[in-house]
């Protein structure tokens, strides 16, 4: 009986979300393709059907997780008289809001931090990196802007700014995630990445 295209996509959503499940209570290297077709209710065939092999399922899971609303960010600080380092906070802010509320996203973000990239999972780890340098160069590309203003204090450059930053966001989500959630991400994340934003500036507007 051929399926619809709703069926075969519900088919797909039900596997993903079986592999969710599994490669977050079982890891991604000794997790297999049966494991999540029991998981999902569907036979390894209807798996293959849709994603070549585990490499590829977990790519689509990486995938899935909600990337920071970019262009919103870009068109705030287009604006001549935007204050380039407030609206880097509130970004900053927003996803550690978003991380702290999103229980999908918290899976698959601790997923993808236990994971062993050697050898067939190599592409996912690329991928990763790719996506990071991305948000690297349009973090130093706004962090040059503020320096252009006068908005970044003289003992930061762009390029260092942006480092920081990057660090600090990184640290705080891989240790809420992988230590037992012993903060509170949003809150004591919010202010850390608050008094972050105030040590780049000029000194005479640290407050």
């Amino acid at each position: 009986m051929r399926r619809t295209k709703a069926e075969a996509e519900a088919t797909r959503q039900q596997i993903l979300c079986a592999a969710e499940r599994v490669f977050f209570r079982k890891g991604v290297s000794t997790a297999t393709m049966e494991d999540v077709a029991k998981a999902a209710g569907v036979t390894r065939g209807a798996i293959y059907w849709h994603f070549a092999n585990k490499t590829a399922l977990f790519m689509e899971l990486y995938k899935s997780v909600p990337l920071p609303q970019e262009d919103m960010v870009a068109r705030e600080l287009e604006s001549e008289d935007a204050d380039v380092l407030a609206v880097v906070e509130r970004a900053a802010a927003g996803w550690l809001d978003a991380l702290s509320t999103d229980e999908q996203r918290q899976r698959i973000l601790t997923i993808l931090l236990r994971c062993d990239y050697s050898g067939e999972f190599a592409p996912v780890l690329e991928k990763q990196q790719h996506v990071d340098d991305d948000h690297m160069c349009k973090l130093e590309s706004a962090l040059t802007r503020a320096a252009a203003k006068g908005q970044l204090g003289a003992c930061w450059t762009p390029k260092s700014a942006s480092s920081a930053l990057r660090w600090m966001m990184k640290g705080l989500c891989s240790e809420w995630l992988l230590y037992g959630r012993r903060f509170d991400l949003a809150r004591e994340g919010r202010e850390g990445v608050r008094r972050m934003i105030a040590s780049l500036r000029p000194e005479k507007n640290i407050s």
